[in-house]
């Protein structure tokens, strides 16, 4: 049977993994995976030293759409997978979150009649101004097979019209949906060890043995609305006054520190020695931080779920999260750019941190469980 995975962001690259793991591990036999980068994000340090870490098979195709509005990116990308897609003909198309590789995907696969299994299906904000939002609801409503991670994700697609109880042959019209666990926590189960051994990023920025938050900033909410941008690196500049903070800058946000920051507080930004400016890190070296961290703010969906495995508290730097699983843990609140909160909420759980980690991502085998499906609904 053959599959066509595609991906084209970090986050997808990393759930692949966990995908071709299994198929290379207990599936070999009876599945081939074909893999496509859209090349959505074309910087070596959000793809290619991901590729190396995770033992990955290098993608069969690279698209190399790169960046430019949603309409445009998402318009070359259909163009050229549909090209690929004819070629292979797959039994299944595999899509993974809620990217505009995962969009246009999806439509193109729906089109050609292609059966669509998607990886995180059922995560909703519940704010369709998010791209991401738009996404996830569109390829989950023409998608085959629907693998949710969590318990909310599949109350969300019941409250859609999606049902438990169709049966197989499973197809766009009667689509099957499954509560499999996250392959995030598979992948997290696998590598953690090999990722602390192995990192050299605690000795390279000096944090060995020194308490230290780590913080992601990275969506378009946040980068590119400069009061927003502005109170979170204020913030962060008052949290230093007290504690190192790690800051890994997406290119994006890297790029834009210098446009929508004022040159001060850029300034004493770069001047601080308590705040570590970073390239983006490996999957590895994010893993060893994540671990050793005291804390995590961010407002990465991927990272949120990281801090949980690793049982760090983390605050979320939106107004909304799909991951509310943790909320309701008491291990994650949600601050907004809200400097007052954030420094509340920080001194909160620097004082106590959580002890209680409910298991709510599954059991660490949900690639094997999404390959078994798959099989399963063979023609």
């Amino acid at each position: 049977m053959k599959i066509v995975s595609i991906i084209g962001a970090r986050p997808q690259i990393i759930k692949a993994a966990a995908l071709s793991r299994a198929i290379r591990q207990y599936f070999s036999d009876e599945l081939t995976e074909i893999i496509i980068h859209t090349g959505q994000h074309y910087d070596s340090n959000m793809s290619d030293i991901f590729f190396d870490e995770l033992q990955i098979p290098k993608p069969h195709y690279n698209l190399q759409v790169g960046s430019d509005s949603h309409a445009r990116q998402t318009a070359q990308m259909m163009l050229k997978i549909e090209e690929v897609l004819c070629v292979e003909n797959p039994d299944f198309v595999v899509v993974y979150g809620d990217t505009n590789s995962t969009l246009a995907a999806a439509i193109t696969a729906s089109k050609l009649h292609i059966p669509i299994a998607h990886i995180e299906a059922g995560l909703r904000s519940f704010n369709k101004t998010m791209p991401e939002e738009i996404n996830r609801i569109l390829c989950d409503h023409c998608s085959t097979l629907l693998f949710t991670p969590t318990k909310k994700g599949l109350e969300n697609l019941l409250k859609e019209g999606f049902s438990k109880e169709n049966n197989k042959p499973f197809t766009a019209d009667n689509p099957g949906i499954f509560l499999c666990g996250d392959v995030m926590y598979d992948n997290n189960l696998y590598y953690r060890e090999k990722a602390i051994e192995k990192s050299k990023i605690l000795n390279a920025l000096k944090l060995e043995n020194e308490p230290f938050v780590l913080c992601t900033i990275h969506r378009a909410e946040n980068t590119d609305n400069a009061k927003r941008l502005t109170t979170l690196f204020e913030t962060i500049l008052e949290i230093a006054q007290q504690q190192k903070i790690v800051v890994p800058l997406h290119p994006r946000t890297n790029k834009l520190l210098d446009i929508k920051l004022e040159k001060t507080l850029l300034q004493h930004l770069t001047n601080n020695k308590n705040i570590i400016l970073t390239e983006p890190v490996s999957f590895f070296d994010m893993l060893a931080l994540e671990h050793n961290a005291q804390l995590i703010m961010t407002d990465s969906g991927g990272v949120q779920k990281e801090a949980y495995f690793f049982k760090k508290p983390s605050l979320i730097l939106r107004n909304e999260t799909e991951w509310t699983e943790i909320i309701d843990a008491g291990t994650a609140q949600i601050v907004d750019t809200n400097k007052e909160k954030i420094v509340a909420i920080w001194k909160f759980f620097s004082a106590h941190p959580p002890s209680n980690f409910p298991s709510i991502f599954g059991d660490g085998a949900a690639a094997q469980f999404i390959c078994k499906t798959i099989l399963s609904n063979k023609h």
